[in-house]
C-alpha cells in the first residue's frame, strides 16, 4: 500500500485540526472547501480511520486524528522553518543586524518594538543585536562599522549615509539641574536659551548639534557653549552639576529619572523627527528588508 503523503495535504489537515472548521481553513490555505474535503477523504483513506467527527453542528477530531496532529505538527514546522533560514540565506536575510539607538533600550518606542518583532517574524534566519550611541558623537558607530542601523534625529546630510524611513517625532524639552532656576517652571521658551550654557557635543556635525541645542535665539543672541562632552554619562554629570544645560527629546524623561534632573518642555521648539540611518556603501539586502519592515510598521499604526 502506498504511503506518500504530500506536503499540501499535510498543511490541510494541520489547518483543519486548527480551525475545525472547513471553510475558515480553505479561506485560510487559499485553496476551495471541495479541495479540502477531497484532501481529508484522502488522507483517511491512507491511514486507514476517520480523522474528523463531522456533524452538521461542528467539525471535532478523532482520537487517531488527534495522535496524527501530534505527530505531524512538530516535523512540518521543522520542515517550514529549514525551508525558510535556506531561503533567507539565499536572499541575504540571515546573519545578524546590529541596531543602534540612543538610550539604555533598544528601540524603545511601542511602534518601533513592535517592527522589532514583526521583523524577527519575517526573518527569522535574521538576529539583532544593539548597541547604545552617545548623543555627543552619534554618527561615530555607523562609521566604524560597529552598528549596521541607528536611530538618529534629523537632519542627517552626509554623503556617505542613507536616510531611511522617519519612525516618529518627539518634543524637545531642556534638561536641567533639579535647583537650576527654570526647574520650576511649566515650560519655558528658545530665546530663554541666551541665559543659559549648552553642552557641546564632541563629534557632531553643526546642523545636527543645532536641531536640538540651537546656536543663536529667535532674536539672534548668541547661546553659550560649555564644556565638549564625548559620552552621555558625562552630560548628565555635567547638567546635573548645575554646570551646564541640554536639549533632549521627550524620551530622555523617561530613560533618566533621575531625582538631580529636570526637564523642562520648550515650548517654541520644532519636534525632533527621528529616522533609520546607515552606511550607504554597507547597504544589504538585511538592512533593506528592516527599513521596509520598520516602513511597514510604522506606516500603518
Amino acid at each position: 500500500m502506498r504511503t506518500e503523503v504530500e506536503l499540501r495535504d499535510i498543511e490541510i489537515f494541520l489547518a483543519l485540526a486548527e480551525e475545525l472548521h472547513f471553510g475558515r481553513t480553505a479561506e485560510r490555505l487559499h485553496v476551495t472547501q471541495a479541495r479540502v474535503s477531497q484532501s481529508i477523504k484522502k488522507q483517511e483513506r491512507r491511514v486507514g480511520g476517520a480523522l474528523f467527527d463531522r456533524t452538521s453542528r461542528a467539525v471535532r477530531l478523532t482520537p487517531l486524528g488527534a495522535q496524527l496532529y501530534q505527530e505531524l505538527n512538530a516535523g512540518y514546522r521543522q520542515i517550514m522553518d529549514g525551508v525558510a533560514s535556506v531561503s533567507a540565506a539565499a536572499r541575504g536575510t540571515a546573519g545578524v543586524l546590529t541596531l543602534g539607538s540612543i538610550g539604555p533600550h533598544p528601540f524603545g518606542l511601542d511602534d518601533l518594538v513592535e517592527a522589532m518583532e514583526s521583523f524577527q517574524h519575517r526573518y527569522p534566519a535574521a538576529q539583532l543585536q544593539h548597541r547604545e550611541i552617545q548623543p555627543p558623537a552619534p554618527l561615530d558607530p555607523l562609521r566604524s562599522g560597529e552598528v549596521d542601523v541607528a536611530l538618529l534625529w534629523l537632519p542627517v546630510r552626509e554623503p556617505d549615509l542613507t536616510v531611511g524611513p522617519v519612525t516618529h517625532t518627539s518634543p524637545v524639552l531642556l534638561m536641567v539641574a533639579a535647583d537650576h532656576p527654570f526647574a520650576q517652571r511649566d515650560s519655558i521658551c528658545l530665546e530663554d536659551l541666551g541665559d543659559c550654557t549648552v553642552v557641546a557635543g564632541d563629534s557632531i556635525p553643526h546642523y545636527m548639534e543645532e536641531a536640538i541645542n540651537p546656536f543663536h535665539t529667535p532674536s539672534g543672541r548668541p547661546i553659550a557653549r560649555g564644556p565638549v562632552m564625548s559620552t552621555w554619562q558625562q552630560v548628565v554629570n555635567t547638567v546635573t552639576s548645575g554646570q551646564c544645560v541640554a536639549g533632549v527629546v521627550a524620551e530622555f524623561a523617561g530613560y533618566y529619572p533621575w531625582p538631580g534632573l529636570a526637564f523642562v518642555p520648550i515650548r517654541d521648539a520644532a519636534p525632533s523627527r527621528w529616522a533609520l540611518v546607515w552606511r550607504t556603501a554597507a547597504e544589504s539586502p538585511l538592512i533593506r528588508a528592516f527599513a521596509e519592515t520598520v516602513s511597514d510598521v510604522v506606516g500603518d499604526n
